[in-house]
């Protein structure tokens, strides 16, 4: 059986194409090569950043170990930053004090093979907020901590002390 099936030649050369049963090569999960800079933190300013700028180079449920991150993510320990991405629903519609904010709607961050930097524990100050399905963008002082199920495996290793969500 041939892996890939002839289109009509052009200019004497022969164009392929991948049959249903070829394996099409994945993008690495932890490409950087296009990836931009981590913007870096500045005293009494707001970093705005995106889950790219927190993803860290880790297999597919290997088991994380704190020198993974690199300095560039350390340095965000403690700042003050914006991050948009979307609420995960909960039982709790209104006035929530404590949400996981997570990259995208389409999956969840937590299950089989689920990447530890696509999610952030938020813990709001004072007020709460109420669950939407649109995205957000929350403010606040991220750190890196590390929470662990009764097993010992990672759930989440992102923090924030949330200010503000619009």
């Amino acid at each position: 059986m041939e892996d890939s099936l002839a289109s009509p030649e052009k200019d004497g050369a022969v164009e392929t194409q991948p049959t249903s049963t070829e394996k099409k090569p994945s993008p690495a999960a932890n490409d950087t090569s296009s990836k931009r800079p981590v913007p870096k933190p500045q005293p009494g300013k707001t970093v705005d950043l995106t889950f790219d700028d927190i993803k860290f180079d880790i297999e597919p449920d290997a088991p994380f170990k704190r020198d993974m991150l690199p300095q560039a993510i350390e340095d965000l320990n403690g700042q003050k930053i914006s991050i948009g991405g979307y609420m995960l629903p909960s039982f709790q519609q209104r006035d929530i004090k404590q949400f996981v904010l997570v990259r995208d709607n389409m999956e969840c961050c937590f299950g089989p093979g689920a990447a530890l930097y696509d999610c952030i524990l938020i813990e709001m100050d004072g007020r709460g907020v109420d669950f939407t399905v649109r995205p957000v963008v929350v403010e606040g002082v991220f750190t890196i901590k590390e929470y662990k199920d009764d097993s010992g495996k990672h759930l989440a290793i992102y923090h924030m002390q949330g200010t503000g969500v619009r």
